[in-house]
């Protein structure tokens, strides 16, 4: 297993509950492939630098977590497809 980071930046539209659901979805999925969620970090509510979806602003949230790499392009596919999540960006961490 590797160690990587995940930066999610989720859609302003929905209440707290929602930004916790697909943050716990993305969460399960990494624990659903043998992953574990090291650490996370809510950023809260911030302003972009371009608006993404006539967004202005955006819920970021930074997750720390370690995962086989095989299974890191599957976790890639299901944030492009997913209707919350604005931008992602999944960085290895280490060597």
């Amino acid at each position: 297993m590797r160690d990587y980071e995940v930066l999610l930046v989720i859609s302003p539209e929905g209440e707290d509950e929602a930004i916790a659901a697909t943050v716990k979805r993305v969460h399960d999925f990494i624990e659903g492939r043998g992953g574990e969620v090291v650490e996370v970090d809510d950023w809260g509510r911030r302003r972009l630098a371009y608006p993404i979806k006539q967004h202005q602003e955006g819920n970021y949230v930074v997750t720390q977590f370690r995962l086989e790499p095989t299974e890191v392009r599957d976790l890639e596919d299901s944030l492009m497809v997913s209707e919350d999540v604005l931008r992602h960006l999944v960085v290895k961490i280490g060597d």
